[in-house]
């Protein structure tokens, strides 16, 4: 199973919290029901964490090594023999973003360049070679890749300098 969306970034950067799971299965797999789970918050406030059985990553941008180069991740009561868990890296998580480019999305890659976890290169190197295994108009892709490098590059610069990067367009 990899893991994306804002499970993924949170993962990363304990950054926003997600209410859904958004992944994708290596193999056909028969989802069984009840996968929701309901808590209360610290505060008392009822939550709801559901998998999201709509997601698809088939019809977004994803680098055709992306699953091979996620992360592993060991979670107690999971034997990794019957559901290997893994979570996209920054870099392929940026890069499956691209797609939508929404504005949560713009504002996850912000976080993953606040936190140093990207790089403006790697992020257009890295979407160039997804964007060329892409079938259909890439135009808007490209458009939102050059967007997205610059945003990278201006929360990096401005987090280096020790500037709060939260009052930056």
């Amino acid at each position: 199973m990899y893991v994306a969306g804002g499970a993924a970034l949170h993962f990363h950067t304990g950054g926003r919290v997600s209410a859904d799971v958004d992944a994708a299965f290596s193999r056909l797999i028969a989802l069984p029901d009840g996968l929701d789970i309901a808590w209360r918050d610290d505060d008392g406030s009822a939550r709801l964490l559901y998998f999201d059985r709509q997601y698809n990553d088939t019809f977004g941008l994803i680098h055709e090594d992306a699953y091979e180069d996620s992360i592993a991740l060991a979670l107690a009561g999971i034997d990794p023999r019957v559901l290997d868990v893994r979570i996209l890296t920054p870099l392929d998580l940026a890069v499956s973003k691209l797609g939508r480019y929404s504005a949560q999305d713009r504002a996850d890659i912000a976080t993953l360049a606040e936190r140093g976890l990207l790089d403006p290169v790697a992020l257009e190197n890295r979407a160039l070679e997804a964007i060329g295994n892409y079938v259909g108009d890439t135009r808007r892709l490209r458009g939102n890749m050059t967007d997205a490098v610059k945003l990278v590059a201006n929360r990096t610069r401005r987090s280096a300098a020790g500037q709060d990067p939260r009052h930056l367009q």
